[in-house]
């Protein structure tokens, strides 16, 4: 089990910061060879949702409210460290997402854009795909939607 924490950036230390984004990287660019800006100025206003193991960040996702990167509230940058994948723990960061999303913006209807290969993971969510499928950073995504 992860010990879910919620900040805003403001309340990331550094070090925290610096973890967070070393994940993401990890992931996103070197493990998925997708070079792309992750960096992109929309840190400052999410919740940051991070899952720790004893002292050691191991997986997290960011949140926006309805209007700060969507229309609807949405969750991005799931990520979980390659070692810890088998163990779920993206279920349990998905639906801490959740639960802080419903209960800190009092809405229920949430969206996010999905690589295409993870379309079952959020399906078995509750999230149901809405369109066609597209490129994002040249890795297929899907728009999937969550009421």
């Amino acid at each position: 089990m992860l010990d879910i924490y919620v900040k805003t950036f403001n309340q990331l230390s550094l070090e925290e910061l610096y973890y967070l984004l070393q994940l993401r990287s990890e992931v996103f660019v070197v493990e998925q060879d997708c070079v792309y800006q992750d960096v992109d100025g929309k840190d400052q206003k999410a919740l940051h949702i991070i899952g720790k193991k004893g002292n050691n960040i191991i997986g997290y996702t960011r949140i926006f409210k309805p209007g700060d990167y969507f229309k609807e509230a949405s969750i991005g940058r799931v990520v979980v460290a390659e070692k810890e994948r088998h163990l779920k723990y993206g279920n349990e960061l998905m639906n801490a997402s959740i639960k802080v999303i419903e209960s800190s913006f009092q809405v229920n209807k949430i969206k996010l854009s999905a690589q295409k290969y993870l379309e079952n993971f959020y399906s078995n969510l509750g999230f149901k795909t809405i369109g066609e499928p597209y490129l994002e950073d040249g890795i297929p995504h899907i728009a999937m939607v969550k009421n």
